[in-house]
């Protein structure tokens, strides 16, 4: 059963969705999406590091695509992207 960014724990949303959110709504668009192909929240922590992972390496044809043609400065996407990961990794799992 897919789960949803409401089923998701507090300390888990503020640490993604919401630090996303403060950045640009198209990102918070990519992992909130990325929510209903997880069965649990363990998961979906998982599956968003994987996903930082592959945008850390994404060119600026992409990076354009995922932001519909406003991209942020890509210094400053990896910056959120970064800090996001580091959220990650202080939750109690």
């Amino acid at each position: 059963m897919a789960i949803d960014t409401d089923d998701l724990s507090d300390k888990t949303y503020n640490a993604i969705i919401l630090e996303s959110e403060k950045f640009n709504d198209n990102l918070t668009l990519q992992f909130g999406l990325l929510s209903y192909e997880c069965n649990n929240e363990e998961e979906y922590i998982d599956r968003c590091k994987k996903l930082i992972q592959e945008m850390l390496q994404y060119d600026e044809g992409t990076i354009d695509d995922i932001f519909f043609g406003e991209p942020p400065v890509k210094e400053k996407f990896h910056w959120v992207l970064n800090k996001i990961f580091i959220n990650i990794s202080t939750l109690n799992r």
